[in-house]
């Protein structure tokens, strides 16, 4: 945060104190994934966010690191790292998290395997598991030796169909030191898809709406999307449109709470159909509107006070549109929700 100093008090080295004196912990953040899936992009960002950054470092090391740093940190570890071992990460910050002082996020990069077999023939590196066999050999025995560190991660980022602009975006929404924002509490993430294209790797939720009247058949709908306005009355014409929406949302009542009490940081709450284009965005749509409006009494409809963000994988592919804030992390309870221009 911008008027954080440090606080050299004995036995506070992790903490950084605010002017109002409150107590704010320290962010520690294990960036791991696999080559080429942009580990090494995210930590230049994070850089640039005034992160102190450490690539590779022996994991032995990892305590001392933490103890001396003065600012955020932020570690790269991969299969590269010296005595890597997905289990002795692991160990490692769950001995860091037993600090107080410290809040400790694990995120995974990764993307498909034909992508990185791509920008590894672009750029005709060779994969550093790969020293003696092929590059697709070398994937596969790195997505094996950190299935764990992914299956633990606090955020996966799949940049299979994310431009280096976007994940710099990406990665500055999720870090920046938001003012007023609450940054031990739960970012949700609402996806639309298409089921042919495949499920999103990190979603926490999936959600299939293929059985609502598709628009994809009206010669004058199909060539719009769940964004415009006459698609998404198409669509919620349906009679099982709302009840469905009217479900989802109780569900999500119901379960972004726990996700908060267990720790989860972010959610990722994904809705599919057959293009991606039409049923599945309007009803993100919809459910951004409703989780991200207060009720009057500066509460959210949602039961939490979360930043809400919005990604239509398709549209994105499309070049149609990105991900965009529904309710950013630094806005009050007052303010009205993003509009999808913004």
């Amino acid at each position: 945060m911008a008027d954080q100093t440090r606080n050299d008090t004995e036995g506070e080295t992790a903490v950084m104190r605010t002017v109002d004196d409150t107590l704010v912990p320290r962010r520690i953040l294990l960036v791991s994934g696999l080559s080429g899936a942009g580990k090494s992009s995210i930590l230049r960002i994070l850089e640039d966010l005034d992160h102190e950054v450490i690539d590779n470092p022996p994991l032995g090391m990892l305590d001392d690191i933490v103890a001396r740093a003065e600012r955020p940190v932020a570690i790269g570890v991969d299969s590269r790292t010296r005595g890597f071992d997905a289990s002795a990460v692991l160990e490692a910050i769950a001995r860091l998290r037993m600090n107080p002082n410290l809040r400790v996020e694990l995120i995974y990069a990764t993307a498909e395997e034909s992508v990185l077999l791509r920008r590894y023939t672009a750029t005709r590196r060779r994969h550093p598991l790969a020293l003696h066999g092929s590059i697709k050999e070398g994937i596969e025995e790195e997505t094996t030796l950190t299935a764990p560190l992914r299956a633990a991660a606090d955020l996966v980022i799949d940049t299979s169909d994310m431009p280096p602009p976007e994940l710099r975006h990406f990665v500055e929404s999720r870090f920046s030191p938001w003012e007023g924002a609450a940054g031990e509490g739960l970012t949700v993430a609402l996806m639309s898809f298409a089921y042919p294209a495949g499920l999103p790797r990190e979603a926490d939720i999936v959600l299939d709406a293929r059985f609502l009247r598709n628009p994809h058949y009206d010669a004058d709908l199909a060539p719009k999307t769940g964004l415009d306005t006459d698609v998404a009355a198409y669509v919620a014409e349906d009679s099982d449109y709302l009840p469905f929406l009217n479900q989802i949302h109780s569900l999500l009542q119901l379960v972004l709470p726990r996700f908060v009490q267990e720790g989860k940081k972010y959610a990722t709450i994904a809705i599919g159909c057959s293009g991606g284009r039409h049923r599945s965005v309007t009803l993100v749509e919809a459910l951004a509107k409703r989780l991200s409006a207060p009720d009057g009494m500066g509460n959210y409809q949602g039961s939490g006070q979360w930043p809400i963000m919005i990604m239509h994988r398709e549209l994105a592919r499309l070049g149609l549109g990105s991900w965009r804030w529904a309710r950013r992390p630094d806005q009050p309870a007052t303010m009205e929700p993003a509009s999808p221009a913004s």
